[in-house]
């Protein structure tokens, strides 16, 4: 009597839940809620989802085979093990944050068996290295917080798909991120390599980034054509290195594709050249005494007079504060930038 009344239960909840997942049959449906493990919540209403974390987990249990969304983060989990996802090969989405995986308890292929996983997520673990054999499929992969200080060469080979790389937190060092250890990246979009051990520009990225997070490291120069292998860079964040005047050249921003630039927290006395297509500019926390307006302005004086609104420079927002700069704003500063609507000193 009780397994009927079990099953009268389950199948009230059929239809929204089939409802929600045409791809299912009810077969599978059934299959996927009575293989959930039981250490895991499954819930009717998504059926393609299993929630495992928060459970002081060792070890991953058996996944259902029609699971797309697979919850493992805040555990206790050590080793991630090629039978660990051997049935569970529709995974689009893991989340593994924030347990004590190693790079030697990774192994070999044990990601390799899931040709349609899309996101990985790997932060707050122990990895010393960024896993290799990932499936081709992956679009984004975050590796935060670990203590990666190798990328080893060809990993990312195959990885044409991936668009997003997380390794902000790690021992990166600046020999470890060359051409060679991102070779494979070919559509890649955003890189986050802050607070590492970076003392210079990294070397070979694709030139397909438009964001590109460098915070928190201890960069003191930028080579004057280093953004001419980038040419889609739209967002960079410089923040919190020691970057000075002599470690900018005069046109190293002159990108038309940059809209938003952070240099906040540097060593900067002066403010630099700005593009005539930036809209954001964050230069607050550095030493600069006094802004010139006509000495930063991407128009000539010449120009200046009678130019159209629409063909002025685009900057919108510029911070100053932190530095020694005292109001009033120049006016210089606002003929050229006709279109700042908000200035923080």
């Amino acid at each position: 009597m009780a397994l009927l009344l079990t099953l009268s239960s389950v199948l009230l909840l059929v239809g929204p839940a089939l409802a929600q997942s045409p791809d299912m049959s009810y077969e599978d449906y059934m299959a996927q809620l009575q293989a959930c493990p039981k250490e895991c919540r499954c819930p009717p209403s998504f059926p393609n989802a299993v929630y495992c974390d928060n459970k002081a987990l060792k070890r991953i249990p058996t996944i259902p085979p029609h699971t797309w969304y697979l919850y493992l983060q805040n555990n206790l989990i050590d080793v991630l093990s090629t039978d660990a996802f051997r049935n569970a090969t529709q995974l689009r989405w893991i989340n593994l944050n924030r347990n004590r995986i190693t790079s030697e308890g990774m192994e070999e292929g044990a990601l390799a068996t899931m040709p349609r996983l899309v996101h990985l997520y790997m932060d707050d673990n122990l990895l010393s290295s960024v896993p290799a054999n990932l499936p081709s499929s992956l679009e984004q992969l975050r590796l935060s917080r670990n203590r990666i200080s190798k990328i080893p060469a060809g990993v990312f080979s195959g990885l044409d798909r991936l668009i997003l790389l997380e390794l902000q937190g790690n021992k990166l060092q600046d020999d470890a991120v060359t051409e060679v250890s991102l070779k494979g990246l070919s559509n890649l979009v955003q890189i986050n390599l802050a607070k590492n051990q970076l003392t210079t520009m990294p070397l070979g990225l694709p030139i397909t980034i438009t964001q590109l997070f460098l915070d928190n490291n201890a960069i003191e120069k930028i080579p004057a054509d280093y953004f001419k292998g980038l040419p889609k860079v739209a967002f960079l964040r410089l923040n919190r290195n020691k970057l000075g005047n002599g470690g900018l050249p005069k046109n190293v921003f002159n990108m038309s594709s940059i809209l938003d630039l952070q240099l906040s927290h540097n060593q900067l006395t002066q403010v630099p050249m700005i593009p005539s297509g930036l809209e954001h500019l964050h230069l607050d926390h550095n030493q600069i005494k006094s802004v010139n307006g006509s000495d930063i302005c991407p128009v000539s004086a010449d120009a200046l007079e009678g130019y159209a609104t629409e063909t002025a420079p685009k900057l919108r927002y510029l911070r100053l504060d932190g530095n020694e700069v005292k109001p009033p704003i120049p006016r210089d500063l606002m003929v050229c930038f006709r279109l700042l609507r908000s200035i923080v000193i």
